[in-house]
């Protein structure tokens, strides 16, 4: 197309972004301070969540498409950047920056960041976390410290929360994966004090409203380190040069069209409010390359329709036979806290073609035929394979049948206009 976009930051939210863009025929380019690409999913998820061969060849996939990387580039400022020539800027930096939180502590406490851990394990450089480690938070990368904690030897891993489990913003299948391995779970507590090989806990209860309210119970709790596991934050220090782009609260402001306060410069993933997670990234990294491509044409990007959601209700299933569902493999908790290795694999190429047949194609027509066969008036046209059907409404008398039999509910009938 002639246009030339900059993606800053190599995280789930740039490297989507990249991928739509150079489908789109645009020539992209990746800057990401870091020596290797791929963000949190690198220096933040665990091995075990994510093995490092399904990521980097996701990543040399987009590489191959002709996106160019340039790692260990730094960008201090967003307006020197845009000077290098690129038509459109967009901000994906990752939220990798731990927030700290005020806890009195003797100076041989030993108090880490839950980010800082999980980047030096994944550089191969294993933190001293000593036998006992405590882990204040309650969201998925203190369960990942502390599954962590224990793959490197430490004979207790402990979880610290104020809230309750159910309030905890953990997935529960990780909760429930890091208790099978052995990790021990303090809800309903919080860090007092922090010194060397010790900490004071003091116990939370909830108030008539379901809040946490101190109780004035306090107990110690051995521990060699305390990691801190309490959110993150986005370096922000690269717009710190563009008036036209507005900060609140700590991210970014962007219209319906996920572009700034500035034409040109769009953000997503971290940097603007959403959930902060590896999927909401991915889906903003698409949605920003199809507003960059219509700004860049200088069209709009017309959202398409949401089609009509096919229940359980509206699809056939006598046609189906029963076929149960294949388990992925795991990894029993004992065989976990030695390794790093997968704990829920994938499937085998023959088992995942086996699940994939189980598909009701639900609103989707897959060809199978009914509709020709039981149309009393041939007015259903076979078109080809993978071309579907076409229904010929001078024979059509209205009858249903044809939506009656269709096993995944993708006819649908409409009054005809006079």
């Amino acid at each position: 197309t002639g246009f030339k976009v900059l993606i800053i930051g190599a995280g789930p939210t740039g490297l989507s972004a990249a991928y739509h863009l150079r489908r789109m025929g645009h020539a992209v380019t990746i800057r990401d301070a870091a020596d290797l690409a791929g963000g949190m999913m690198r220096f933040g998820i665990p091995k075990y969540r994510l093995p490092r061969n399904i990521l980097n060849a996701e990543i040399a996939r987009i590489e191959d498409m002709g996106v160019r990387f340039q790692m260990n580039h730094r960008v201090d400022n967003v307006q020197d950047a845009i000077d290098d020539g690129f038509d459109a800027v967009f901000l994906a930096v990752g939220a990798q920056i731990g927030k700290r939180a005020y806890i009195p502590a003797g100076e041989a406490a030993r108090i880490l960041d839950a980010v800082n851990v999980l980047h030096d394990v994944a550089d191969g450089e294993a933190p001293l976390l000593g036998r006992r480690v405590v882990v204040y938070g309650g969201g998925n990368t203190a369960i990942d410290v502390a599954r962590t904690a224990k793959r490197l030897g430490a004979d207790e891993a402990m979880i610290v929360y104020r809230r309750t489990r159910e309030k905890a913003p953990a997935n529960d299948t990780e909760i429930q994966e890091a208790i099978e391995e052995g990790v021990l779970m303090k809800w309903l507590s919080t860090v007092k004090h922090a010194d060397a090989g010790v900490l004071k806990i003091e116990r939370m209860e909830l108030d008539e409203k379901g809040f946490p309210q101190p109780t004035g119970e306090f107990e110690e709790l051995e521990a060699d380190s305390l990691v801190l596991a309490l959110g993150q934050e986005v370096d922000l220090s690269l717009i710190n040069n563009l008036p036209d782009v507005e900060v609140r609260e700590g991210t970014v402001h962007v219209d319906s069209n996920m572009m700034t306060g500035r034409a040109g410069i769009f953000a997503g993933g971290d940097m603007v409010p959403a959930e902060r997670t590896v999927t909401t990234g991915v889906g903003h990294g698409k949605k920003a390359a199809r507003n960059i491509d219509a700004w860049l044409r200088k069209e709009k990007f017309e959202k398409e329709p949401i089609p009509k959601v096919v229940e359980y209700s509206d699809l056939n299933p006598w046609y189906y036979s029963d076929a149960p569902h294949a388990v992925r493999p795991r990894l029993e908790g004992a065989r976990r806290a030695s390794n790093f290795d997968e704990v829920v694999q994938g499937l085998d190429e023959s088992t995942a073609l086996y699940e994939a047949r189980r598909c009701m194609s639900c609103g989707n027509c897959f060809e199978c035929d009914n509709c020709f066969g039981v149309c009393p008036d041939n007015a259903v046209i076979k078109l080809g394979p993978g071309k579907g059907f076409e229904f010929n409404l001078d024979y059509c008398k209205g009858c249903g049948i044809c939506v009656t039999e269709c096993p995944s509910g993708s006819i649908i009938m409409i009054p005809e206009k006079s």
